[in-house]
């Protein structure tokens, strides 16, 4: 039986450069990187992450981030849950 099995798979090129920029920077491969998730799934009986279909919510918070509005938030770590806390 073989040691290894080979795996195919189509993806956007930039996508690709940008992932395989991230593995040299952490010293892996791409079939490091791959190896990693399969291990992963197998360990988790499941994907690695979340999946889901983001609520009304979260889709409003997305799209206005996206376009640029929303809160712009500056001070410390502390002040920020300071505040968060504080709120009423």
């Amino acid at each position: 039986m073989a040691k290894t099995a080979t795996i195919n798979a189509r993806i956007e090129p930039t996508i690709k450069a940008k992932a395989e920029k991230v593995f040299a920077a952490i010293g892996l491969s791409a079939t490091d990187a791959i190896g990693m998730f399969y291990r992963q799934v197998v360990f988790r009986k499941g994907l690695p992450f979340d999946v889901c279909v983001p609520n009304a919510v979260t889709l409003a918070a997305l799209q206005e981030a996206e376009s640029g509005g929303g809160e712009v938030v500056q001070g410390t770590t502390e002040e920020l849950f300071e505040d968060i806390l504080n709120e009423k």
